[in-house]
C-alpha cells in the first residue's frame, strides 16, 4: 500500500528503528516481597506508570503520524472546497446566465405579445372611431327623414283642403301615402341598424379593454423581467426572500399564457371583421335608402305636375266655356229682349184688328153683313193670337234657356273656383313645399 503523500509532496514521517538484542528486555523493577512495617501497602505484583523507550518511540511516531495524515486530510479538504467551490461558482454562473438567457427569450415573447396586442388595440381604435362615424351618418340621416315625413303628411292634410269633386283619391294621394310608408320603414331600418351599431361599439370596446388589460400586464411583466434581466451580483438593490423559491398556485403555464394573449387577439379581430362588414351593411342602408326616398319623391313630384297639368287643362277649359256661356246669355238676353218686343209689337195690331171689328157691331141693320171683311178682321185677330202664343212659348223657353245658361255659369264659375283652389294647394302650396326635400348627400349622412 502506498504512503499517503501532501499535496506538498511532503513524505510522511519515517517509523523509528527499534535496536534488538537477544538479551531479553529489562522491564521495569518490580517489588516482590514486604520491606519496613508489616502495616504498610501491600506492592506485591505493583506496576510504576512508566513506559519502555520503544512505547515512547512508538507513541512519538503516532503523534507524528496522526498530524501528518491530519494535515493531509486538511489539505484534502481544502483542495476539495476550492474544487467544490470553482465547481459552484461555474455552476451557479451557469445557471444565471441561462436564467438571463431564458429571461432575454421571455422578454422578447412578451414584447412579442405586447407589439402584437398594440397593433390590434391601434387596429380597433381605428376601427371604433370609423364605426361611430357610420353611426353618426345614422344618426344624421335618421334626422333627415324627419323633413321628407312632415313634408309628406303636410302635403296630405293640405290636399284634404280641396273641395268637392277634386277631393279625389289620385295618383297624388297614393303616392304620397307610399312616400310616407316607404319614409316609415326607413325610419325602422335606421332605428334597427343604429341600435345594431351601438351593440358592436360597445363590443369593441369590450373587445379593446380585454386588450389593454392584457398589454398592461404585458407591459408590467415586461418591466419586472426587464429589471430582472440587467440585475447582476453587484447590484445593491437585491435582498433575501424567504419562501419566494416557490410555484403559485394560479400560476399559468407558457401555452396557456400564450393562448390566453391569442385569444383576446382572436376575439378582438372577430369583433373588428363584424365591425367591418357593418360598416358596409350601413353603407348600403344608407345607399338604398336615401335611393328609395328620392326616387319616390320624384315619382311624386311627376305625380304633382301631372295632376297639376290636368287641373289647369280642365280649368282652362271650363274658363272657356264659361266665356262661352257667359257670351250665350248675353246673346239669350238679347233674344229674349227680341221676343218682348215682338210681343209688345203685336199689341197695336191687336187693337186695329179688335177695335175694327167692334166698330163694325155697330152697323145698323142688314149693314151687320158677314161680309169677307168680317171674316178676314176675325181671321186677323186669330192670327195675331197665335203669332202672340208662338212667341210667347219662345219667350218661356228663351227664359228657362237662359236659366239653364246662368245655372251652368254659376256651376262652372264654382268648378272653377274648386280647381282654382286645388291648383293653389298642389302647385302653390304642396309643389313650392317639395322643394325643400334633402338632397341625397343629407339623406346618406354626409350633412347634418
Amino acid at each position: 500500500m502506498a504512503a499517503p503523500m501532501l499535496a506538498s509532496r511532503e513524505m510522511p514521517p519515517e517509523k523509528p528503528v527499534t535496536v534488538t538484542s537477544m538479551s531479553p528486555v529489562r522491564m521495569e523493577t518490580t517489588y516482590t516481597g514486604n520491606t519496613g512495617n508489616d502495616l504498610g501497602i501491600a506492592t506485591m505484583g505493583f506496576r510504576a506508570s512508566k513506559y519502555n523507550p520503544p512505547e515512547w518511540h512508538e507513541s512519538n511516531y503516532a503523534k507524528y503520524y496522526q498530524s501528518f495524515a491530519d494535515r493531509d486530510c486538511g489539505e484534502g479538504v481544502r483542495h476539495e472546497s476550492k474544487r467544490t467551490s470553482k465547481e459552484t461558482d461555474a455552476t451557479t454562473t451557469r445557471t444565471q446566465n441561462d436564467v438571463s438567457k431564458k429571461l432575454g427569450e421571455r422578454i422578447q415573447d412578451i414584447s412579442f405579445w405586447k407589439f402584437e396586442l398594440n397593433r390590434e388595440i391601434q387596429d380597433m381604435i381605428a376601427e371604433t372611431d370609423l364605426l361611430l362615424l357610420q353611426k353618426k351618418r345614422l344618426e344624421n340621416a335618421l334626422a333627415a327623414t324627419e323633413v321628407p315625413l312632415h313634408i309628406s303628411t303636410d302635403n296630405l292634410n293640405a290636399r284634404q283642403r280641396r273641395q268637392a269633386i277634386d277631393l279625389v283619391q289620385d295618383e297624388v294621394e297614393l303616392s304620397l301615402l307610399k312616400e310616407v310608408e316607404i319614409i316609415n320603414n326607413v325610419q325602422d331600418l335606421l332605428k334597427k341598424t343604429i341600435m345594431q351599431a351601438e351593440k358592436q361599439i360597445a363590443s369593441n370596446r369590450d373587445a379593446k379593454q380585454n386588450l389593454e388589460m392584457d398589454w398592461s400586464d404585458k407591459k408590467e411583466a415586461l418591466e419586472i423581467d426587464s429589471v430582472c434581466g440587467v440585475l447582476k451580483n453587484m447590484n445593491t438593490h437585491k435582498q433575501f426572500y424567504a419562501g419566494s423559491a416557490k410555484f403559485e398556485e394560479i400560476q399559468s403555464t407558457p401555452e396557456s399564457w400564450a393562448q390566453f394573449s391569442h385569444d383576446n387577439i382572436v376575439r378582438a379581430e372577430h369583433e373588428r371583421m363584424a365591425s367591418i362588414q357593418l360598416r358596409t351593411l350601413i353603407d348600403n342602408v344608407l345607399l338604398d335608402t336615401s335611393r328609395d326616398m328620392r326616387e319616390q319623391c320624384d315619382t311624386v313630384d311627376v305625380a304633382f305636375q301631372k295632376r297639376v297639368e290636368e287641373m289647369q287643362d280642365s280649368k282652362t277649359k271650363m274658363e272657356n266655356n264659361l266665356s262661352k256661356i257667359c257670351d250665350e246669355i248675353g246673346q239669350m238676353e238679347k233674344n229674349i229682349s227680341h221676343l218682348k218686343q215682338a210681343i209688345r209689337d203685336k199689341e197695336n195690331p191687336m187693337k186695329v184688328t179688335q177695335t175694327r171689328l167692334d166698330n163694325r157691331t155697330y152697323r145698323p141693320g142688314v149693314e151687320l153683313c158677314r161680309d169677307p171683311v168680317q171674316y178676314k178682321l176675325v181671321g186677323e185677330v186669330q192670327e195675331i193670337s197665335q203669332s202672340v202664343d208662338a212667341l210667347m212659348e219662345q219667350l218661356n223657353h228663351a227664359e228657362n234657356s237662359l236659366k239653364d245658361l246662368q245655372d251652368n255659369r254659376m256651376a262652372l264659375e264654382k268648378e272653377i273656383s274648386i280647381k282654382t283652389n286645388s291648383l293653389f294647394i298642389d302647385k302653390t302650396k304642396c309643389m313650392t313645399t317639395r322643394t325643400r326635400y334633402p338632397t341625397t348627400l343629407k339623406l346618406q349622412g354626409y350633412q347634418q
